[in-house]
């Protein structure tokens, strides 16, 4: 766990720098998403969630941002999955990929971010799609 906050506190100043255009989790709540960005949004979570329980956190994208934010949080992870769930239900939309809460471990909070909310909601502004940031 040392190691990783290190890794976080060594990268994260670097990467506000790069104000990267990309997210694969997102922080704003799931009903302001467009249906391709919740979906999308969900088939990432998944992946991450693979790498960090089953992958034990090495491989492919193990160094990826995305993954060094939610090393040690899968339990916030977790709850964001079920978020994300819920606004499927909201939606009418079927779901038949539930994680194992077993293996939500760590904090439950999320407190790193990539681009802040803010930054993230410029971003899917400027997207093409239906996103609702509009009413946030």
């Amino acid at each position: 766990m040392k190691n990783t906050k290190s890794k976080l506190a060594y990268l994260f100043p670097y990467l506000q720098q790069l104000n990267l255009k990309t997210m694969r989790v997102w922080d704003i709540h799931p009903k302001y998403l467009c249906r391709k960005h919740l979906l999308a949004e969900h088939r990432e979570l998944h992946g991450l969630w693979n790498i960090l329980t089953k992958y034990k956190g090495k491989g492919g994208y193990s160094h990826h941002p995305e993954t060094l934010r939610w090393f040690g949080k899968q339990k916030a992870l977790y709850v964001r999955h079920e978020k994300l769930i819920k606004e499927f239900s909201r939606r009418g939309y079927s779901h038949y990929s539930p994680l194992n809460k077993e293996l939500a471990v760590g904090s439950t909070n999320q407190n790193v971010f990539i681009n802040t909310i803010s930054e993230q909601k410029e971003i899917l502004n400027r997207k093409p799609c239906e996103c609702l940031l509009h009413v946030i």
